[in-house]
């Protein structure tokens, strides 16, 4: 029996000798490696945490101590160390979240898995411990290029404000976010990283030589109390590594450490916890450590992969071309065509597919780091000063920067493209991840243009257009591959007719998709024996008057969209049909205003009515609704 199969809980992992930490900590490797190549997950960033974790949860009585986790793609071990082992469903229904989740277990405090949050949360939860009077830690381990998030420093601001507030701030620092962490912070830390190459402070190794005599005397061998990492009876005045910017904010800093020896990290975290105020320990990681495949990816180390072949790591089931590499695509060719166009991307060149034109045109795409904000104003400026700047995230971080596109974007009217990757439904990355709440937030914005495409066709057509506009435009565009072509039968004005098996002087009803849930959509249509018009309208805002006037002619309006239902753009449609004197009915189908849970994106869909079923249901009750 390995030792990883004593390990129930965080009290057996306490009671572990030092010897018997490294060898634990390859097994843990090991089972990361095997069962996360059967479901895909993040194993670059675990794999590159192992030891920081065991040593957290040795110095850290979690939940006592409250640690969490920034961004939480690096919980895995985490869950592993505190009684969940069983992840043969991670990321499916029923299964593990790859996410931390307090459903889960109650060491999980955050659900997080947008970066920059945890400082903030730690914040809050060391004030509340203050008040209280309480003697517990608030831990926040950032990483993954967290720190070049805005959300951050604001909050290192406020916790650098009372030098005796209990943030331990653990700075997790292998370099990367998918690719290499940019900005000027970061390259304050270059010199820490290089694992031989640690620095030394001839005044900390004084100090630490007397501390363990003094406490080994006082019967108290390894431990650095607040006497010791203070000094003063010495008169060692300067204890810790000068490091610049946390230095000048009067925060006390640890580092480099080596983040794959777990005598240092205890050392330096034991050191953390009993000083008594905020501290920032600089832990220098490896992503993708121990396991050669992940070590020899450049581009991310293996930061999330599908299902592969533990042995080699490569993919056992190969991609197929999808609505990224289609993007990817047509932004080069648009960026060889017009050297007006620039791409931005908020620390997911990769993901997001600029990395085609990144290497064309390496000074026309700007990483502005985790930091969506940021990046969207940015843009506004680009664009004012003559520029089109073309923003790639994910449909779900978007949300961090609306007031951006509302109020720098929009309110002056810029000429600024938003790509929205992974619009919809995602499914297995849970609630965080879902791209589910753009088409309402773009409908309440004032001169905001949307383009949902439905197909490669319409994506290369709908790009090109977004990519010559002069006004704010949104492009949004699923997870996954492309279907297949769904060709237009007749045109209305900007929008596609797809189906129309309307008979003269016979009701009909009008059927509106939402970019790829025209697929659905036309199969339901087809099965049905209703007669009906199925419309794409391309650009669902601003609203096409055209098939505002067909609806007026139908006998009742069907609408499906992967969006908020409450507030989408079925909501607006219905809206701009009754300001018109028509109140016929319209069904509304879309996605609940609520959390969802973890699971795939077909299931979700059926869960919500989205599917084939789902909207023939719908079709059958407005028949007896109009009846």
């Amino acid at each position: 029996m390995g030792i990883l199969d004593s390990i129930n809980n965080t009290r057996d992992l306490c009671r572990l000798d030092a010897a018997q930490l490294p060898l634990l900590a390859a097994e843990i490797r090991s089972f990361l490696i095997e069962n996360v190549a059967k479901t895909g997950g993040h194993l670059g960033p675990n794999l590159g945490v192992v030891e920081l974790t065991i040593a957290l949860h040795r110095v850290f009585q979690s939940p006592y101590h409250k640690i969490i986790f920034d961004t939480g793609h690096q919980a895995y071990v985490h869950k592993i160390l505190t009684g969940r082992k069983d992840f043969t469903a991670l990321r499916q229904a029923g299964g593990l979240s790859g996410y931390p989740s307090r459903q889960e277990s109650r060491h999980d405090v955050v659900e997080n898995s947008h970066a920059t949050t945890a400082l903030s949360w730690a914040d809050g939860i060391a004030r509340a411990f203050q008040l209280n009077g309480e003697n517990r830690c608030a831990v926040a381990v950032i990483g993954d290029g967290a720190l070049t998030g805005g959300m951050g420093w604001e909050a290192l601001n406020n916790i650098a404000e009372d030098p005796t507030r209990p943030v331990v701030i653990v700075v997790n620092d292998n370099g990367r976010s998918y690719a290499p962490t940019v900005g000027g912070f970061m390259r304050r830390l270059d010199v820490g990283r290089k694992l031989d190459n640690f620095r030394v402070n001839k005044k900390y190794e004084e100090m630490m030589a007397w501390g363990k005599r003094t406490l080994h005397k006082a019967g108290a061998p390894g431990k650095f109390a607040y006497e010791a990492l203070h000094g003063l009876k010495r008169g060692v005045k300067d204890v810790l590594f000068d490091a610049g910017i946390f230095d000048s904010l009067g925060l006390k800093y640890i580092g480099p450490v080596n983040g794959h020896n777990i005598a240092d990290l205890e050392e330096a975290l034991e050191m953390a916890k009993n000083y008594g105020g905020p501290v920032v320990v600089h832990v220098v990681t490896e992503k993708g450590r121990g396991y050669k495949p992940a070590e020899e990816n450049t581009d991310d180390h293996f930061h999330a992969v599908g299902r592969i072949h533990p042995e080699t790591g490569l993919p056992v089931e190969p991609s197929r071309f999808g609505w990224t590499g289609v993007f990817a695509e047509e932004i080069l060719q648009a960026a060889q065509q017009n050297p007006k166009l620039v791409g931005i991307t908020a620390a997911m060149l990769l993901p997001v597919g600029l990395g085609p034109m990144q290497v064309a045109y390496p000074e026309r795409v700007f990483d502005a780091g985790i930091a969506e904000q940021h990046a969207m104003t940015m843009a506004a400026g680009l664009a004012h000063a003559g520029m089109h700047p073309v923003v790639a995230l994910y449909a779900t971080f978007m949300n961090r920067a609306f007031d951006q596109l509302l109020m720098d974007v929009a309110l002056h009217g810029e000429a600024v493209t938003v790509c929205l990757d992974r619009s919809g439904i995602t499914g297995d990355d849970g609630a965080s991840h879902n791209g589910m709440w753009d088409i309402a937030l773009a409908a309440m914005i004032p001169g905001m243009s949307l383009a949902v495409p439905r197909d490669e066709v319409r994506m290369r057509e709908l790009l090109q257009e977004a990519f010559q506009a002069t006004t704010p435009n949104i492009v949004r565009y699923p997870k996954g591959e492309v279907g297949a072509e769904l060709p237009t039968l007749a045109k209305l004005e900007n929008a596609d007719i797809l189906h129309d098996t309307r008979i003269a002087d016979t009701p009909y009803y009008l059927l509106i998709g939402a970019g790829a849930m025209n697929a659905t959509l036309l199969e339901a249509a087809k099965q049905s024996k209703m007669p009906v018009v199925v419309v794409d309208p391309r650009w669902l805002f601003p609203l096409n008057s055209a098939l505002v006037d067909l609806a007026r002619t139908a006998t009742g309006v069907l609408v499906l969209e992967d969006g908020l239902v409450e507030g989408g753009f079925g909501a607006a449609f219905e809206r701009a049909l009754n300001e018109t004197g028509c109140y016929i009915p319209v069904v509304k189908l879309g996605i609940a205003k609520e959390f969802l849970a973890h699971n795939s994106r077909g299931a979700i869909l059926a869960e919500q009515g989205l599917n084939v079923e789902g909207v023939l249901n719908a079709l059958e009750a407005l028949q007896k609704l109009t009846a």
